[in-house]
């Protein structure tokens, strides 16, 4: 339960922030966003059960934690304001039947993805995620006040640190939840903890997929969304392959099949409950790196913790308020380890070889130009804006297809050295 808990505690923040920003943007109605968080949670917590216990023909049957993507908010915002929220939910579903449709072709091409490729989009999946973590850290409001945010985000990353270094093997792995509980603690006496949300929460609730009509099928809104989804299956199949290389085992296409379709089986659910797109948690491969656990029951069990924080909201308002600081602080950790585990593949990758490096090199700078400058595409159409301003679909395009590129010719230049 405690490892379960870690990984609840981690992903939480992500699988609640998205369907209020959408929320937010939409001017919906407090009871409107709750309704919009529960139904999030409990489509995660299901999809990620699927995805760890894999029955058949669905689920990696990796230790792999599901929930909404950053991608979708942008485009959900955008066809909520013109066409509601009706058609944001109906074009989920059509995104999630694609992807059920394509996951084997996915694997029949995932020779097409070297070790020089998925290094390559894994490590900026990691890197790009650490200025949300730095968000969460100098955020607005008690969160982030200043000086003693910064001092306890530093001070939880400290932790986390020393429990790895000092504590035997078998406290090692609850690293992070203690330097959660400790971070959380120490908020306290600095004015950083805010529980009132706690207070505030009811006891019990139901998701109400009703409350928003529905899905409508409108076809600009499902051209959107199936850009937005094919940014998630590029992002699955770097974060299954990085897993897998963690744990030992699944890093072949069979097991990348799976996952995406229970990738596009959680989205068609997600949509018909009134959710937006599912794909695999960044958080939770640097999780199983920096905590070693490698069971999927661990993480299976935290998805049923998902499914009863959808009905029970004091219970998901009291994991809420872990401060800003100390999670950011350990989303860094995490972030960081998801990059380190891609340039531990990258490596596998030959870069003495010119083009293998000019690959990598203009993979991550293109990749890396949304972050430094979020509004540089801003001049283009929002249909180009919705691939280009995601970096990691940036980088899985620019690496795929320069590896596409130089792949024949350096064959060819192999043989003729070889001949001679």
């Amino acid at each position: 339960m405690p490892l379960s808990l870690q990984h609840l505690l981690v992903a939480y923040a992500g699988m609640a922030t998205m369907p209020l920003l959408v929320g937010t943007a939409l001017h919906l109605p407090e009871d409107r966003t709750r309704l919009l968080i529960s139904a999030n949670l409990l489509v995660s917590g299901v999809a990620t059960v699927l995805q760890s216990l894999g029955p058949k023909w669905f689920g990696a049957r990796l230790p792999i934690v599901m929930g909404s993507t950053f991608t979708a908010i942008t485009p959900a915002v955008l066809i909520g304001q013109q066409h509601g929220l009706a058609a944001v939910f109906g074009a989920t579903v059509v995104s999630g039947l694609v992807t059920l449709a394509v996951a084997p072709w996915f694997g029949r091409c995932l020779h097409l993805f070297p070790p020089l490729v998925t290094g390559t989009i894994i490590a900026v999946i990691g890197f790009s995620l650490v200025p949300s973590a730095a968000g969460l850290i100098a955020g607005e409001g008690a969160g982030g006040s200043g000086g003693r945010g910064l001092a306890l985000a530093a001070g939880t990353v400290l932790l986390v640190v020393v429990v790895e270094r000092v504590a035997p093997p078998a406290l090692a792995r609850f690293s992070v939840l203690l330097a959660m509980t400790m971070g959380t603690v120490a908020a306290l006496p600095l004015g950083l903890f805010d529980g009132s949300g706690v207070a505030d929460a009811r006891v019990v609730t139901a998701p109400d997929p009703t409350a928003f009509g529905a899905p409508a099928f409108v076809v600009p809104a499902i051209a959107a969304m199936l850009v937005v989804q094919l940014v998630n299956m590029v992002e699955s199949v770097g974060d299954t392959l990085a897993v897998g290389q963690i744990v030992g085992r699944g890093n072949d296409a069979p097991t990348v099949v799976r996952a995406l379709r229970a990738d596009g089986a959680a989205t068609v659910l997600s949509g018909a409950l009134a959710s937006f797109p599912i794909v695999t948690f960044g958080q939770s491969v640097g999780l199983v790196s920096v905590t070693r656990v490698r069971s999927r029951h661990v993480v299976a069990l935290s998805g049923v913790l998902m499914v009863v924080l959808a009905f029970v909201p004091v219970l998901g308002a009291a994991v809420a308020a872990v401060p800003g600081p100390v999670l950011g602080g350990v989303s860094l950790v995490m972030f960081g380890t998801v990059g380190a585990v891609g340039l531990r593949i990258l490596a596998r990758a030959d870069l003495t070889e010119p083009r293998n490096l000019l690959t990598v090199a203009l993979a991550f700078a293109l990749g890396m130009i949304p972050l430094g400058a979020p509004d540089f595409y801003a001049p283009l159409p929002s249909y180009l804006r919705t691939v280009l301003d995601s970096g990691i679909a940036v980088t899985g395009i620019v690496a795929f297809l320069l590896h596409l590129l130089f792949s024949p010719t350096g064959a060819a230049r192999h043989g003729k050295e070889s001949a001679r």
